[in-house]
């Protein structure tokens, strides 16, 4: 064997055992550790609740128009007609924080466009400017009728 491929090796003996905890010296005993220290949360508990989830602003104003007007490009794809208009969103709120939350629904659950058009909407009004997120829940109660339409849409389909 030449001297470059020898590996040193050396013995060891067992190694220490680290030292037993106790509690003396903990310096506290178990019952002043978990006692509930008050002046920790007194601050806390004297304020009121804050509410989850801000409020929705009430309807109007630039940014909810903006919302509306991105909701009025999207097409059904067996109507010429917009969402909006149809009568399948059934509220658009903005939150304080400028987060939208939409409800809608489609003509029918077995509608060619129920997995996607939640998605398209999602992306449309989350991509107007000042919309933080966009939020759409796809509801199916009440279910929706052509009573539902705008009387441009009715106009536009030749049912007025």
């Amino acid at each position: 064997m030449n001297e470059q491929s020898r590996i040193e090796t050396e013995e060891v003996g067992e190694p220490a055992k680290p030292p037993k905890a106790r509690v003396a010296d903990a310096g506290e005993s178990a019952a002043d550790s978990f006692a509930r220290k008050r002046d920790y949360l007194e601050g806390f508990l004297s304020q009121p609740p804050r509410p989850t989830e801000p409020e929705p602003v009430e309807p109007g104003g630039d940014l909810y128009e903006d919302v509306i007007g991105a909701l009025k490009e999207i097409y059904d794809p067996e109507i010429p007609v917009n969402i909006y208009d149809l009568g399948l969103i059934y509220s658009v709120e903005i939150t304080p924080d400028h987060h939208a939350r939409i409800l809608m629904t489609l003509t029918t659950p077995h509608c060619p466009v129920a997995e996607s058009m939640p998605g398209e909407v999602e992306l449309r009004v989350g991509a107007v400017p000042g919309i933080g997120d966009a939020e759409v829940e796809l509801v199916w109660d009440p279910p929706w009728d052509p009573q539902k339409m705008s009387d441009e849409a009715k106009l536009e389909l030749g049912m007025l």
